[in-house]
């Protein structure tokens, strides 16, 4: 399992630009923290936004999620992957881990709604199903964290990755709320072929 940085090769001397899909704070941009910290990381709102953008050459390389320990392959991500013509240059498995989180002074007791990713609802179904929460499918974790943030209201709250909680000035109300101990994600590194 790989879990050090990707696709640097040892004769670049710049930062690079690597496209993500989702808001900062998302699990893909944690990844492409990890992965590529000397990148510029470059976010976008869907898959297929940050695979093209690879395409077009406004970035270099892109981060994508295409395969999950606990729900199996992500999609839509794996097909775009699949069919972008773009060359698979590294991967790398990553841990997730899901966090409850709501605005500042909001109580567990009070949340009426959680929003979040489908893929991030997925994961950790069964504990929502026993918190008997109204769920809502959001464009991207650290979106739905945003939204909250934005919002102010004590009865809403996200699943996104601690750093999104960091973001946006959340108080992490419970962590690990994915179902499985051993969550991980495991994130494609798409480039164009060399000219």
């Amino acid at each position: 399992m790989t879990t050090g940085a990707v696709g640097r090769p040892e004769s670049e001397d710049r930062a690079g630009r690597t496209a993500f899909q989702g808001a900062p704070g998302a699990f893909s941009h944690e990844a492409c923290m990890a992965l590529r910290p000397w990148d510029e990381h470059v976010p976008y709102e869907t898959f297929d936004a940050a695979i093209a953008a690879v395409q077009s050459g406004d970035c270099d390389c892109a981060l994508i999620p295409v395969e999950n320990s606990t729900i199996g392959v992500v999609e839509p991500a794996a097909t775009l992957v699949a069919e972008s013509g773009l060359p698979i240059v590294g991967d790398a498995w990553r841990p997730i881990r899901m966090a409850l989180m709501a605005v500042d002074g909001a109580e567990f007791e009070q949340i009426r709604t959680v929003a979040s990713h489908p893929i991030a609802l997925r994961q950790c179904a069964r504990t929502l199903a026993d918190m008997g929460f109204e769920i809502i499918e959001a464009f991207d974790t650290a979106g739905a964290a945003r939204e909250v943030a934005e919002l102010g209201d004590r009865t809403r709250a996200a699943i996104a990755p601690v750093a999104a909680a960091e973001v946006y000035g959340l108080t992490v109300l419970r962590n690990d709320l994915q179902d499985s101990d051993d969550n991980r994600t495991r994130f494609v590194l798409l480039a164009r072929e060399p000219a």
